[in-house]
């Protein structure tokens, strides 16, 4: 049984930066793998994934984050860079063991971490 567990969050300053994590034990890296963010009173979103080493971002991160995976160590991060208020969420990596597709809906996800809090004060 897969397990994701996600940290790295905080609270900063906009502009400026934070690395998440996503630590996968009990199997390897899922080939589609994403993370995920959600504020109050908001529905969750796709932000970044990654699919046999393709990444792809949503328009309000392009540029600005960058996600990445190191097989090695199981991990897969997400490096966030000149954040603005309104990247403030809870973030969740997730993973899609099986299959080829991989987006940005939630809902096919088959593995989901606990979730990092992410807070940006302008």
């Amino acid at each position: 049984q897969m397990q994701l567990v996600e940290s790295g969050g905080g609270s900063v300053q906009a502009g400026e930066s934070l690395r998440l994590s996503c630590v996968v034990s009990g199997s390897t890296m899922a080939n589609c793998m994403g993370w995920f963010r959600q504020a109050l009173g908001k529905e969750r979103e796709g932000v970044a994934r990654i699919y046999l080493g393709d990444d792809y971002y949503v328009d309000s991160v392009r540029g600005r984050f960058t996600i990445s995976q190191d097989n090695a160590k199981n991990t897969m991060y997400l490096q966030m860079n000149s954040l603005k208020p309104e990247d403030t969420a809870m973030y969740y990596c997730a993973a899609r063991p099986v299959g080829e597709w991989c987006g940005f809906t939630s809902s096919p996800y088959n593995y989901w971490g606990q979730g990092t809090q992410v807070t940006v004060s302008s």
